[in-house]
């Protein structure tokens, strides 16, 4: 299942879950650099630094979410393509993992905790649709 505008469609979404997170690290070292000023942050970072703030926390811990499920994301796409077994299931798990990492962000800086769990078993969701696309036998 291959897209017209190169690679497949999963790869496509691979590199906008890539931006995403880049977006999300600017975003978290943008908001909490100010409480923690320009030469901790360029420093040895030896001391414990200062809380970064309600909104500055919430980005770099949804950031540091973002890193728990990357990894998981780009091996299975990976995978998927390096073996030419991209479905309709993996399609839609790879859209379903990038809409749900989108909208992870606004869910955890307003702070709807219940909602937040669910766009994040969403994104696990769409990781395990991706594996599926490799069952039965690799």
């Amino acid at each position: 299942m291959s897209s017209s505008i190169g690679g497949s469609v999963e790869l496509q979404i691979l590199f906008c879950a890539i931006l995403l997170g880049l977006i999300q690290l600017i975003l978290a070292v943008a908001t909490g650099l100010p409480s923690v000023g320009l030469s901790w942050a360029a420093g040895p970072r030896d001391e414990a630094r200062s809380h970064p703030g309600r909104i500055a926390g919430r980005l770099e811990r949804a950031f540091e979410n973002f890193l728990e499920t990357f990894p998981f994301f780009a091996a299975s796409v990976l995978l998927v393509h390096v073996l030419n077994k991209s479905t309709h299931t993996s399609v839609l798990g790879s859209q379903i993992y990038i809409w749900a990492r989108v909208l992870y962000v606004p869910a955890y800086v307003i702070g709807i905790p219940f909602v937040r769990t669910l766009i994040w078993a969403a994104s696990l969701a769409g990781i395990l649709m991706v594996l599926a696309a490799l069952w039965p036998g690799m």
